[in-house]
């Protein structure tokens, strides 16, 4: 397929054209009251050039590799901007930590503008760390090396694990220091900055919707609902309530599914305020984020959320509930009867539950039978995996390989113990033998008998189970080993990583060490437990 320079692609601007901006020139902080957006264009920087490209994603832009430095990186710094860009920062609000923030905005990410694709999708195109905004309140629109190849790695390892996600294009560095407190505990130190360039449908945000019912611009409101309905919910037809009232449902529906596939692999977001949710249902904006490593319902990586831990893994269901309700709360005048928004609600929890129930049995090489049982047995997983505090991926993964040979063998009943045991001893982060394994062995049997009810052979059962429990995820410690060299000018390790994320589902025997369990070194670093929201 042939593809085209960045510099030479012509960009479209329908938020910036069809939705009401403010053209101030001023980037100083400041509110902005009536506006979806203010134009600004990208601050330069000292010396752009290219770390890290996605080839896949360029591919189904219809963009081609850049050199390291050159016009398409200098554009992806923006210290180009074509022609054909209207680049804009948009004005949002939203609840952060269950409280009112009031308005927030993009305060450092600046839309480009949209590439139409070759398949005849549209993308837009956004830096992050691009310079200051009106929304920057007291920040200075940068962000560093370390948040930005975070946020690019995780980006695209999501969207190979399968979960709806925002992308990432490019990381370039920037040649400039920004100064950062890394755990806003008053040591700032210089950082080299990078900006990456993200790529989705649309960034639109719950956020950007309460901004207009929190300052009662019902026009506003009506014209970002109309517009994303037009350009990115068009199957529901021309805008309307009817139709408002099924768009929100269908982004009760898509929310569902973005969390239920969160669940699932082990992920957790770490700071799910409203601004930080897409109106498409989209994974957005990845900072002190994580996955699972013992398996624990009330961990967070953020170390903001350590007092009330109101983001953690366990209560990302509820809180996506809850932020939809806020949603809810912003649309309601454009409804006549806004009681009707419930059935949103509704329709989140049964996506949600449904959802959940098929993606774990699909874990476990089950097919539907008995609900009910089949309900017991997987909340009482949930409570040994708790209890035991076993490396999720790693449980899952290998009993991905145990179960099915253990179905093959026809001395199952004689090794069946043995195996069991090892598997745990692989995913165990305390030694064995433990009281706190002790559900887990008797889960084992179990789910065993249950899994002899399926009509499926071993090998089948067996590569159902690997297709839905990823082997490689990227652990904190990961991204931080990839940080620390990218810091050091040594890229091997983030181009090794990103290759092995590509394909998190097939075995790599050739890159075990991406998917061992976290080491005692990382347990207290800081970038491997526990993050902040700086960046």
């Amino acid at each position: 397929m042939a593809t085209l320079p960045l510099e030479e692609i012509t960009f479209t601007n329908s938020f910036a054209d069809e939705l009401r901006g403010e053209t101030n020139p001023n980037r100083g902080s400041r509110q902005v009251p009536g506006y979806a957006y203010s134009r600004v264009a990208p601050t330069p920087v000292a010396d752009p050039h290219l770390l890290a490209w996605s080839d896949e994603l360029a591919a189904t832009l219809g963009l081609a590799h850049p050199p390291e430095r050159g016009p398409a990186v200098d554009t992806l710094a923006g210290n180009l901007v074509l022609g054909s860009m209207k680049p804009f920062a948009a004005r949002y609000a939203g609840h952060q930590f269950g409280n009112w923030a009031g308005q927030l905005g993009d305060g450092r990410a600046m839309s480009l503008g949209e590439i139409t694709a070759p398949d005849g999708r549209t993308w837009e195109l956004q830096l992050k760390g691009a310079g200051p905004t009106p929304y920057s309140r007291r920040a200075d629109g940068r962000a560093v090396l370390r948040s930005s190849l975070r946020e690019f790695l995780c980006s695209e390892a999501m969207h190979y694990l399968g979960v709806p996600t925002t992308r990432a294009l490019s990381l370039v560095a920037t040649g400039d220091a920004v100064v950062r407190d890394m755990f806003y505990n008053g040591n700032q130190r210089p950082e080299p900055g990078a900006i990456v360039a993200r790529a989705a449908p649309s960034f639109i945000r719950f956020g950007n919707f309460q901004m207009m019912a929190a300052t009662n611009e019902l026009d506003n409101l009506r014209a970002l609902a109309d517009y994303t309905i037009r350009h990115h919910y068009p199957e529901l037809g021309e805008p309307s309530p009817d139709v408002y009232l099924r768009w929100y449902e269908e982004v009760c529906r898509r929310t569902a599914v973005m969390v239920a596939h969160w669940m699932a692999v082990g992920f957790v977001h770490g700071v799910m305020n409203t601004d930080n949710m897409s109106i498409l249902g989209l994974t957005i904006d990845y900072g002190p984020y994580g996955w699972l490593e013992p398996y624990d319902p009330d961990w967070t990586p953020n170390t903001t959320d350590f007092g009330h831990r109101r983001y953690a893994f366990g209560q990302q269901p509820q809180i996506a509930l809850w932020n939809l309700a806020r949603l809810a709360e912003a649309l309601s005048p454009l409804i006549p009867q806004p009681n009707d928004l419930r059935a949103g609600f509704d329709e989140y929890t049964q996506t949600l539950a449904a959802t959940r129930y098929d993606m774990t049995l699909r874990k476990l090489g089950l097919t539907p039978r008995n609900l009910a049982a089949d309900q017991d047995l997987l909340n009482d997983l949930l409570d040994a995996l708790t209890e035991a505090g076993a490396d999720m991926t790693i449980f899952f993964r290998q009993l991905s390989h145990v179960a099915p040979a253990l179905l093959a063998a026809p001395d199952a009943e004689a090794t069946q113990e043995a195996r069991f045991q090892e598997l745990l001893v692989a995913a165990a982060y305390t030694p064995l033998p433990n009281p706190a394994y002790g559900p887990l062995l008797n889960w084992l049997p179990r789910y065993l008998d249950r899994l002899r009810e399926e009509t499926a052979g071993p090998d089948a059962i067996r590569q159902g189970m690997l297709a839905a429990n990823p082997k490689y995820v990227l652990r904190n410690y990961l991204a931080q080993n990839a940080i620390e060299g990218a810091e050091k000018g040594d890229l091997s390790y983030l181009n090794r990583l990103f290759q092995v994320l590509k394909t998190p589902y097939d075995e790599q025997p050739e890159h075990e060490e991406f998917a061992a369990k976290r080491p005692d070194w990382a347990w207290d670093m800081p970038g491997c437990a526990t993050l902040s929201c700086s960046s």
